[in-house]
């Protein structure tokens, strides 16, 4: 079925206008935390990839939203590598072979102007661009790569989709089959660069000899689940925002500790009203809501490496035949701009793209 095969629903999710303002917020204030002088030096415990400081900031940031039968719009997840804008803007536009106009000049933009910041010449562009994943021709979304491809090169730029092991190193710049990159959208989820697949690109990225976009810095201000934690811990964002900004982000952030803040013991007893995350899990890998979870599984967990988060149940979405959805929200963007806007419908546990009529879906705003 086309759905399942490229991950769309036929379905629409509404969204209230109120929830979308509030989401915008969350964007804008979560971006001027992240380029706040003082945010990384001062309050962060970075690893040393996200600790060069590069002139740039990440292509397509996607902001994950669940919003509560009050309407209020709560923040689950940041991502500096979001996947799925191509299935995103196709449920829009079913019969679309490529991204939309708009959109597609958006995008192409985003990529340039993030080049032309890491080189710091207004006019840059890359001559060669290699979109880098783990055999990305077994990846889901290896379409939608595709779709970035032909993007940039009916812009006049050369684009290859590689795996890591497809790059070497010469005269200090990378290359693939004798051709130097210029630049790397990163697809892979190694996020840092601390896979041994991933050490060329790592060693590149240490001596800014190429520009990686998402990049390690940006992940580790804002897609890192520690971020979260760090966030919900009182006067964190007092001094670094505005009362207002603080009080809003405030409002949209559900409770987020690591386990080992919190007494276990009495954890148990309260975990339905938790969601248990694996720190370094993507695509909600090793996820568990607390009223799935046994009582073997979480005295396995290590308390340094999980997070637990407020559950905020999802909205629910019906089918013209009355069946219920599970819904989520994302923002697609760079910095400050909105890019797109979609809902993600699913059925089980989590978030996934496996469910018969779930996706990506168009939303209306309400």
């Amino acid at each position: 079925m086309d759905n399942i095969k490229y991950g769309i629903s036929p379905y629409i999710a509404n969204l209230p206008r109120s929830a979308l303002k509030q989401m915008i917020h969350v964007v804008h204030d979560l971006q001027s935390l992240c380029e706040h002088p003082n945010y990384a030096d001062n309050h962060l415990n970075l690893t040393p990839n996200a600790q060069i400081n590069s002139s740039h900031y990440s292509v397509l940031m996607g902001y994950d939203f669940h919003i509560t039968e009050e309407g209020v719009a709560k923040l689950i997840e940041v991502n500096t590598n979001a996947g799925g804008l191509w299935f995103a803007d196709r449920s829009y536009h079913p019969s679309n072979t490529q991204f939309s106009a708009e959109l597609a000049q958006n995008l192409l933009n985003t990529f340039l102007a993030d080049y032309q910041l890491f080189q710091q010449k207004p006019e840059a562009i890359p001559q060669l661009i290699a979109i880098i994943d783990q055999k990305p021709q077994e990846q889901f979304l290896y379409p939608e790569m595709k779709v970035f491809a032909q993007l940039f090169q009916q812009a006049g730029i050369e684009c290859i989709v590689i795996d890591p092991s497809e790059i070497e190193v010469k005269n200090s710049r990378l290359y693939c089959k004798d051709k130097a990159i210029d630049l790397i959208y990163n697809r892979h989820c190694d996020f840092y660069l601390h896979s041994a697949e991933m050490a060329l690109i790592a060693h590149a990225w240490q001596q800014q000899s190429i520009c990686i976009t998402p990049n390690p810095r940006v992940y580790g201000l804002l897609a890192d689940k520690q971020r979260m934690a760090d966030w919900c811990k009182a006067d964190f964002l007092e001094p670094l925002l505005s009362i207002e900004s603080s009080q809003r982000l405030h409002t949209a952030l559900p409770k987020t500790h690591l386990l080992s803040e919190l007494n276990q013991e009495g954890l148990w007893g309260q975990r339905k009203q938790w969601v248990f995350k694996p720190l370094n899990s993507y695509a909600s890998r090793g996820v568990y809501v607390g009223d799935k979870l046994t009582k073997s599984k979480f005295h396995s967990f290590n308390p340094e490496e999980i997070l637990i988060q407020e559950r905020i149940k999802p909205t629910i979405t019906l089918s013209p035949d009355g069946e219920k959805f599970k819904t989520d929200f994302r923002l697609f963007t760079y910095r400050k701009q909105i890019l797109a806007i979609s809902a993600r419908l699913y059925q089980g546990q989590v978030t996934n793209l496996h469910t018969i009529n779930g996706g990506f879906s168009r939303v209306t705003l309400l």
